[in-house]
């Protein structure tokens, strides 16, 4: 694995990504896993849909948090926030995409997580500055909120339009990654962020040189491991001049900018998790454009898995290159099937291995579909794997040509069982209204008995127009 070693960061007149490291704060409450909103010891959703009409506002935006219980997510527990909810910051506008990306972490350690909400087309001080909302949990649920801290707002634009959370500088606090367009294209917020408090310092930074300004950085995902020293991001962006993808891992606490980036395969959304009980973070990242579109990618798209180690990318083991023509995945590789739009790792079946969900949005003329692939000791396996789409029996609904099934795909558990369940997007299903799936993680693997299913309206947001329910999904 090369290193980058010509990264150009925007040092001066900037207060760098490393600062002087301390001790960790000692806390009186143990902080909520990311998405555990109520502080019950499960993983709520939140369900994207930038495109939502709000108040005659079209594409204000909107996003539906959905409790889980002991039976998983319950659209009749749920809570809709819009830039006009009460107690929100701004108001909601034409374009603001309020929900084009969304993070969670207990940023207060107060024992709930609280919400990032980006809206990275918000006008402030210039036209898609973009902002960033913390929506902060309680036990009754989310309420209150205040705007993430923005250091250089008349240096990018359409802050917010990526998002991750982790302890990137090594410091005992949750601090916040944010991605962006412009001259700089990664800002990051220091925690502790409380209700009222100020902020604690942070920095930005300009992307590699080969990075086109134009994209920014269009995707993060925290790799990041408790306790590693390493407070390690994927960022993915485009190439200048192009629109092909490149991927890149970052170590946040890294002060000697040179050594900043270890190159990934080149994709579009990432998943990190353990997917051999190794105690290191493993990569999967997806690529679902056809190779004519982007170098990097294959027929009918493709997944990369990609062992990590101590030192972040693992360099002595062979990368897996996961298509739906690789012996034991289910289906065959067809233009356009957009295998790898979304991808997500967790353990379904509580082996304590990562298992793999890989959605492939464009199948059977996007309809769409969805592969769960599972680890092992050994790496993921291709043989078991399996299909899930509205057709699959006990699944809710049916296929229809241009649901795009598997947009996104969360694994996360809802039930408090210790296993993964499977949440699935559909921002095309009902002519663009969209919708989302959840299916049980079992000892033996995914099950559809009891899978549930809903839509926008069930959650409170308005279906004028095409509001793309599920664009985004967080777990």
């Amino acid at each position: 694995m090369r290193l980058r070693t010509t990264a150009v960061l925007l040092a001066t007149a900037m207060t760098p990504l490393a600062l002087a490291l301390t001790a960790p704060t000692a806390h009186a409450v143990t902080a909520a896993a990311p998405y555990d909103f109520n502080g019950d010891g499960r993983r709520d959703a939140a369900i994207g849909a930038p495109a939502a009409t709000v108040a005659g506002q079209a594409k204000a935006g909107a996003v539906s948090v959905v409790y889980a219980g002991t039976s998983g997510l319950k659209a009749s527990t749920h809570t809709t926030i819009t830039q006009n909810t009460a107690g929100i910051p701004g108001t909601a506008e034409t374009d603001d995409a309020f929900g084009a990306a969304v993070a969670s972490a207990d940023l207060n350690t107060d024992g709930y997580a609280d919400l990032l909400v980006g809206a990275p087309g918000e006008d402030s001080s210039d036209t898609d500055n973009g902002t960033v909302v913390i929506v902060w949990g309680a036990k009754s649920g989310l309420s209150g909120a205040r705007t993430l801290f923005s250091f250089f707002d008349r240096d990018y634009d359409r802050y917010g339009q990526a998002l991750t959370t982790g302890d990137f500088d090594d410091d005992g606090d949750t601090d916040v990654a944010v991605g962006s367009t412009g001259p700089t294209t990664l800002s990051v917020v220091n925690g502790p962020i409380t209700r009222t408090g100020a902020h604690n310092g942070g920095g930005g930074s300009q992307s590699h040189w080969s990075w086109s300004p134009s994209y920014g950085v269009t995707h993060l995902t925290s790799a990041e491991t408790s306790g590693d020293g390493h407070g390690r991001v994927v960022m993915h962006g485009r190439a200048v001049d192009t629109d092909d993808a490149i991927t890149d891992v970052a170590d946040l606490r890294i002060g000697n900018y040179t050594d900043w980036l270890q190159n990934l395969p080149a994709g579009y959304v990432s998943a990190v998790g353990d997917i051999d009980r190794d105690g290191h973070a493993d990569f999967a990242v997806g690529n679902d454009r056809e190779p004519s579109a982007d170098p990097s990618g294959a027929k009918g798209g493709k997944v990369t898995v990609v062992y990590g180690g101590p030192d972040g990318v693992a360099t002595d083991r062979a990368r897996l290159v996961l298509t739906q023509d690789t012996a034991g995945v289910p289906g065959a590789s067809e233009a356009g099937d957009r295998f790898g739009s979304g991808v997500a790792l967790g353990d379904v079946n509580g082996d304590g291995y990562a298992d793999l969900a890989v959605g492939a949005a464009g199948e059977d003329s996007a309809a769409g579909a969805v592969t769960v692939l599972y680890g092992s000791a050994s790496g993921l396996k291709t043989t078991g794997a399996t299909t899930w789409t509205q057709n699959t029996a006990g699944v809710p609904g049916g296929s229809e040509k241009g649901d795009r099934f598997g947009t996104r795909v969360l694994l996360a558990d809802h039930t408090g069982d210790h296993r993964a369940d499977l949440t699935v997007s559909a921002p095309g299903e009902n002519s663009g209204d969209g919708a989302v799936w959840t299916l049980r993680g079992t000892p033996t693997g995914l099950t559809a008995t009891g899978a549930t299913s809903f839509g926008p309206a069930a959650t409170g947001v308005p279906t004028t127009g095409s509001p793309g329910y599920g664009t985004t999904l967080g777990g």
